[in-house]
Formats: C-alpha cells, structure tokens, sequence
C-alpha cells in the first residue's frame, strides 16, 4: 500500500471529525515522528483576524504571510506559538473552527500557509494531518490515508469534546455544521478535499482510535 517513494511522511486527510488529529498524535508518538497539525495553522489565521477585527480576505492573506508561527513540544504533546503567544487552547473552539474553514477557501490564504507546511515537511520522519495534505501538501508521502466517518458519528465525536464547555453547540448544530464544512472542504476551487491517488481509505465507524492507528502502522511496515 506504499507509494513507493522515499519521503518519510505519512500523510492523513479527511473530514471534519474523522480522528484524524488523535490518530496522528498517536502516530507520532509511536514512530518517534514530528506531528504537524495543519488545520491549527489555519485555526490561528482566524483567530488573528477575528482579534483584530478584519473581515477582508486579503488583508487576511497578509496577516497569514506576516505572523510568526511556530510548534513546540509541552508537556500535553505540543503547543503552537504565535507571535510569542501559545494559542493552543484558543484556537479550538466551534467559532474560530467555522471561521479558519471558512478562510481555507481562498487561494492566497491557503497558498502561505502550504509554503510553510511544505517547508515544515522538507526533512521528512512526520505525521501530518487536514484537509489537502495527501493531495498537494506532501502527495508524494511514502503513506496516504484519507480517514472518514459518518456525518452522524462524526458529529456525536464532536459532541463530546465539547460537552461541559460554556456555550457548547448540540448535536443538531454540529451536524449542521460538519455537513455545510464537507460542502465547502470539497467544493472549493484551490486544493478541494478529495481521496488521492494511492491513498488508503479507512471507515473508522466501527473502530477505535488505537485500532485505526494499528491498522495505519501495519501499513507504514508492509
């Protein structure tokens, strides 16, 4: 199931709530890999643009080329910083997710933060993660796996990261919104979400994270 060459990556994209972030980390963690989360990069061009009040895509596109962005390891496995602020928790609440889905759409936004996700990647030994990573990021990844779900099971995974936090969506309005994101994730002009040549996919309905991340690794060593 390898592509045959010799870049040391494993690539992972899909939907929204497919486990892709739980199952790279573990990745990761078991080769002794990097993990690159990619859709925290886009994460954190929302989160600039909303502090700062800018709806323009692009003077977002400049705030995107401007930022200082960089991954460290913590003691929770990793942090981003940006601008010499850690942003890790946040960036991820249901609001700045619509609006970095909604950001990822345009081409100069998208275009800066793939130069650096590729730059990111040059040295290989990594795990990364989204929406276009199998496809244009890294498309010649040694694996590509595209990880799915259900609509319905992707939403209730969603449902219980966010149960107990003020203001948390309900299962309607996550399924809502992970239906109008697939729309827009695989309707988009540049780099659209789509299944990549070779790419492996894997239903994980029915499966574990850790079963989806032995079935990932067994993979990887064929």
């Amino acid at each position: 199931m390898l592509t045959g060459v010799s870049k040391e990556v494993i690539a992972i994209d899909g939907p929204a709530g497919a486990g892709k972030s739980t199952v790279a980390k573990a990745l990761a963690s078991r080769l002794g890999f990097t993990y690159l989360d990619t859709g925290a990069m886009y994460r954190a061009v929302a989160l600039l643009a909303m502090r700062q009040g800018i709806g323009d895509v692009e003077e977002v596109a400049g705030l995107a080329r401007g930022m200082e962005l960089r991954f460290e390891p913590s003691a929770a496995g990793q942090q981003l910083i940006v601008n010499g602020e850690n942003i890790s928790t946040l960036i991820r609440t249901p609001e700045i997710g619509e609006s970095a889905s909604a950001l990822s759409t345009h081409s100069g936004i998208r275009r800066e933060l793939v130069r650096r996700q590729k730059d990111m990647i040059a040295a290989g030994r990594m795990v990364l993660e989204g929406r276009d990573t199998t496809t244009v990021v890294c498309p010649d990844a040694r694996l590509k796996v595209y990880l799915t779900a259900s609509v319905q099971e992707r939403a209730r995974r969603r449902f219980m990261e966010y149960a107990g936090k003020p203001d948390a969506p309900t299962l309607q309005e996550i399924e809502a919104s992970i239906v109008a994101r697939d729309h827009r994730d695989s309707t988009r002009e540049d780099s659209p979400l789509r299944v990549a040549e070779e790419a492996v996919v894997i239903d994980s309905d029915s499966m574990t994270a850790d079963e989806v991340v032995d079935a990932i690794l067994a993979l990887w060593l064929s």
